[in-house]
């Protein structure tokens, strides 16, 4: 892939170490504890909540109910992604990275605090809903800012290595995340469903006070700097999202494509595995969730190598040779789930979630970002991304099980054609890079 050393750069060349380090860090825990909280709630979807939240109906359709809640959270990020991608090319980057953060976390708090089903009736689920909504507005908007912040400070030959940092706080989430799910799943089940599963969501307020601590120190980037200079001397309208959708259709739609594609896949791998296991398979919801938390530990060290790679050969280069990978494995990753041998299971979720999601998700930071001028950047990442998340990542799961549940033999080639489509989805997007664009003078 052509390389533009002219446009890649910031102007205003490398920031000091200390910003940098507190980009770094920003970026990666303040990822880490709000995607914990999110993938949290995936994992008591596929596991509780049906159960306490919809205990009025069969176990699958009990689960098809909490996937449901999970689908809710993706349809609202659409509007978190405009709405605060809106807000950090206006406002800044460093703002919506707070008040993202501060909703996160206090909504996922509430929901240990939630009554049940038993306690309350019909009320109980609705509240889950609405909070589920609110963790979705506020994670509409955390991959794009965290995404574009590292890829502002980044220098020219840096990029794709600092543009990963999101992809390996995210992993660090989830590994968190499962190692709690994997504990959770050791207890005795009538403890886990009375108050076991509420300790970790509960916990989210003490985590959010620490995230908060660390996104106040991120510093503003050179690159919205710049832009709002300009846009004051010019006395231009500042309307990020109407500029995107009048000039910048062809770097959304490239966005889009990707999302769409590379979601499906990143869900079906570790939200629906978990499920067809537990649901299909009789095997032990605790050897899914342990499999998953060895694929979070792999990832934490596939995603810099895949973030070194896109610098080495190009992030579009790496993003479609994943997207070919995990094609090739859509139909074996059942097979291999169907052997119902617990090493055998890992070694499959070691592949999907651990090497070939983090070969599709480690480039994006830079890929994404570099689909955009700086004054539309986090508008752009954030609504072509989470329109994708929407209608892929919180329906696949859902369409995933209906699929499996109407088979009278449980039969899962219908959702490896799932698999294989979304990545040749995420070869395309790759396919109709744009390049990068310039950064505007200080």
């Amino acid at each position: 892939m052509a390389k533009h050393p002219q446009t890649d750069a910031p102007d205003s060349g490398p920031p000091p170490a200390t910003a940098r380090r507190r980009v770094a860090t920003a970026t990666i825990v303040g990822s880490a504890l709000e995607w914990y909280d999110f993938y949290l709630y995936a994992s008591m979807a596929a596991l509780v909540f049906g159960k306490i939240f919809f205990p009025q109906t069969d176990d699958t359709a009990g689960t098809m109910a909490a996937f449901a809640t999970f689908a809710a959270g993706f349809l609202a990020r659409p509007l978190g992604g405009i709405m605060f991608g809106h807000l950090a090319d206006r406002i800044g980057r460093r703002n919506v990275l707070i008040i993202t953060f501060v909703l996160m976390g206090v909504s996922t708090g509430l929901i240990g605090l939630l009554p049940t089903y038993e306690s309350v009736g019909v009320m109980a689920p609705a509240a889950l809903v609405v909070l589920r909504i609110l963790q979705g507005l506020g994670s509409g908007a955390e991959y794009a800012s965290a995404a574009v912040v590292a890829y502002e400070h980044a220098d020219e030959n840096r990029r794709g290595r600092q543009g990963a940092w999101p992809a390996l706080g995210l992993n660090l989430g989830l590994l968190l995340s499962s190692l709690t799910v994997t504990v959770l799943t050791t207890m005795d089940e009538e403890v886990l469903l009375d108050w076991g599963w509420r300790v970790p969501f509960v916990a989210s307020f003490a985590l959010a006070g620490v995230g908060l601590w660390v996104r106040r120190r991120v510093p503003e980037s050179s690159d919205f700097q710049a832009t709002k200079k300009k846009q004051e001397q010019e006395a231009a309208p500042q309307l990020p999202f109407v500029t995107l959708l009048r000039k910048q259709r062809r770097g959304l739609v490239v966005v889009l494509a990707v999302s769409l594609g590379y979601n499906a896949l990143s869900y079906i791998f570790k939200t629906f595995s978990l499920a067809y296991l537990s649901d299909f398979q009789d095997v032990s919801a605790s050897v899914g969730a342990f499999g998953i938390t060895l694929a979070s530990a792999t990832a934490i060290v596939t995603v810099p190598l895949f973030g070194w790679a896109s610098d080495r050969f190009g992030s579009r280069k790496v993003l479609a040779v994943g997207g070919v990978a995990s094609a090739l494995f859509a139909f074996p990753f059942f097979v291999l789930l169907d052997t119902q041998n617990s090493v055998v299971i890992w070694v499959c979720l070691i592949i999907a979630t651990g090497v070939l999601a983090p070969m599709m998700f480690a480039p994006q930071g830079a890929f994404l970002s570099r689909q955009f001028p700086a004054d539309v950047r986090v508008s752009g990442v954030g609504t072509g991304r989470e329109i994708g998340a929407a209608v892929s990542g919180g329906l696949a799961p859902l369409a995933a099980l209906a699929i499996v549940g109407a088979s009278a033999t449980n039969a899962t080639w219908g959702v490896s054609l799932i698999l294989v489509a979304g990545a040749v989805v995420v070869v395309l997007g790759a396919a109709f890079d744009r390049g990068a664009h310039p950064t505007p003078p200080a």
